[in-house]
């Protein structure tokens, strides 16, 4: 079976950068598993996988615009010094925090100035090109997935729309 659209894909991969560092890796430990044509890798690696069958290997290499993104020099924001946690006064941490509407935002300190620090909230690879050597462990037909409605066996023909429900729709 071949990797396409909405195939379950398990891959095992070590994510490097330019100098050679590696960034991330899950080799002999769990591979990541998703749903390919869902959204949930980077698009660049996403595009060099298609058509792999498990057993096969590659090199990718991913430009920061199908990766990450560039960096976003907006994304750099000027804080108080005395807002910002003592021990994560040094370039490089990486700070937690709220947005007004609750949602987790991270940041990394840039720079540290005399009386402000420099937050950096884009994502830590982006600007940056991806070298991913791959291995496709598996490549199986994801689930299908019925609204909670189909589950209950309560279905009707405008609320579900999945093959597997339509069947069992009410008229």
């Amino acid at each position: 079976m071949t990797i396409s659209k909405d195939k379950n894909v398990s891959i095992e991969y070590t994510l490097k950068l330019d100098d050679d560092s590696v960034v991330d890796t899950n080799v002999d430990a769990d591979p990541l598993t998703f749903v390919f044509g869902a959204g949930q890798v980077i698009p660049g690696l996403e595009k060099a996988l298609e058509g792999m069958k498990a057993g096969e290997s590659k090199k990718v290499t991913v430009t920061a615009e199908d990766g990450y993104g560039e960096s976003n020099p907006k994304a750099l924001v000027e804080v108080e010094k005395d807002k910002i946690p003592e021990d994560a006064l040094k370039v490089g941490a990486m700070l937690q925090g709220q947005s007004a509407d609750g949602a987790a935002v991270y940041a990394r300190v840039a720079e540290i100035k005399e009386t402000a620090v420099v937050l950096d909230h884009n994502h830590p690879l982006a600007g940056k090109t991806l070298h991913f050597d791959v291995k496709v462990v598996d490549v199986s037909d994801a689930p299908v997935s019925n609204p909670a409605s189909c589950d209950t066996g309560s279905c009707t023909t405008s609320s579900c729309t999945s093959s597997a429900c339509d069947s069992n729709a009410k008229e």
